[in-house]
């Protein structure tokens, strides 16, 4: 035990002590936190500069389409009224042409201005159907110079639908202040039935917490793995191992190596909490001021949850990693034979979408309880809902299980293959090699 513990030691100060360490702990919130506002406010912004033309074949929605907002510079015309309209629902510029029995020939022409270059040149041309009042089956059409612009068709689709259907409404003698308000949508909230029956709301946020903990149980995964398959090969190549070997077990040093990248995993994630916690507490003083709730997302069982299922998939993972740098003599042979095994160890990452979605469906229970998979599956649906006791007991139990037989499976194959050089070991010869150690 004292010779694993002078190797714990040694991994444990050696990681935290160096520069990269301090600089990824300190700023990988920050960046983390970019990557996710910086698409956001680009998009934002993006669909805020779109310039679009609506080619109108009914010739009855110039008020839909300008009505809420007021007129501002022109930058076309249409039967000599001023052409272009803001929509401040949408932020879009939007110039309206009225094309009655002459659609295709106006649409021809607009699409011809979306090959212009220039800071006028349009974005898109949104051609009507002259039947889109009578016929249900009509289809609206959105031009673009690209054809993932998603968040333009989806907002202008809606816009038109509303419109539409406020007109016709219209026309059947509804007021438009009725109109208004029978078309006014809902909000719908998401929110949570626990099985004591208390009801808390956010689901939005809960379902971007479980996101943000279920990668700050991976990442460190993946990151401290990859430290131990590279500290391994490269004491292999150094020949270091054998000096090593000579005075502890194969054993010990496994298990000091592993433990203590191990606890250099968690000492990064208590600091990244720790700042979300300092951070969490200046937002719950702001939002208490409204009334609200900032924590209504978060309950106090994921954090101890948290810690007992890092420890159990980095050990998982660890063990993984550690047989990759035995049997391998450099770090591309390594990451060759890691690189399938991570991959199918990711499957409940992969699948995270689902398990959110339905933490209590088949798919979600039987990856939570089963070997490799459930300290990811098992967390999601924790943050989630609230599985059943024994199914967290019976996920504990498995993770457990399979961490010890791993450790007996990689201390076999590490006491034989941390002194093997040479080409990489088959999967028959790595069979002999259990048998053998």
């Amino acid at each position: 035990m004292r010779r694993a513990w002078a190797v714990f030691k040694r991994e444990y100060l050696q990681e935290v002590r160096k520069k990269s360490f301090l600089i990824l702990t300190v700023l990988m919130p920050f960046l983390f936190l970019g990557l996710m506002l910086i698409p956001a406010l680009v998009l934002s912004k993006s669909v805020g500069e779109k310039r679009v033309v609506v080619v109108d074949g009914t010739g009855r929605l110039e008020k839909a389409f300008d009505e809420k907002a007021p007129p501002v510079t022109v930058f076309g015309r249409a039967g000599g009224t001023p052409g272009r309209r803001a929509s401040s629902a949408l932020d879009l510029s939007i110039e309206y042409r009225s094309a009655v029995g002459r659609v295709e020939e106006e649409s021809q022409a607009q699409r011809a201005r979306l090959r212009e270059k220039g800071p006028g040149r349009l974005d898109g041309v949104l051609v009507i159907p002259p039947e889109a009042f009578e016929d249900p089956g009509a289809r609206v059409v959105l031009y673009g110079r690209g054809g993932a612009d998603f968040v333009t068709q989806e907002r202008l689709g809606r816009l038109v639908n509303r419109s539409v259907t406020r007109q016709r409404l219209l026309e059947r003698g509804i007021s438009a202040e009725e109109a208004d308000r029978l078309l006014t949508p809902m909000r719908v909230e998401g929110a949570q039935v626990s099985r004591s029956g208390e009801v808390k709301t956010g689901g939005e946020a809960g379902f971007l917490v479980a996101f943000l903990f279920g990668a700050l149980l991976i990442l460190p995964m993946l990151i401290y793995g990859q430290e131990i398959l590279r500290g391994i090969v490269a004491e292999k190549t150094d020949r270091v191992v054998e000096i090593l070997i000579s005075s502890m077990t194969p054993l010990q040093l496994l298990a000091g190596k592993i433990l203590g990248v191990a606890a250099v995993g968690l000492t990064q994630v208590s600091v990244w909490l720790a700042m979300a916690a300092a951070a969490g507490a200046f937002a719950a003083a702001a939002a208490a001021t409204s009334g609200l709730s900032a924590f209504a997302a978060l309950d106090p069982r994921i954090f101890p949850m948290f810690l007992v299922f890092f420890i159990l998939g980095y050990l998982t993972y660890a063990a993984v990693y550690a047989i990759g740098g035995a049997v391998s003599n450099s770090d591309k042979e390594a990451q060759q034979f890691v690189a399938p095994i991570m991959i199918f160890l990711l499957l409940p990452w992969f699948l995270a979408m689902p398990i959110l979605q339905s933490p209590e469906g088949r798919l979600a229970t039987i990856l939570s309880i089963a070997p490799f998979f459930s300290p990811m599956a098992m967390f999601l649906r924790i943050v989630s809902s609230e599985p059943p006791l024994w199914q967290v007991a019976l996920s504990i139990v498995v993770s457990a299980g399979t961490v010890a037989a791993l450790f007996w499976l990689t201390a076999k194959i590490f006491r034989v293959g941390i002194l093997s050089y040479g080409k990489r070991p088959t999967i028959p010869e790595l069979w002999r090699w259990m048998k053998v150690a």
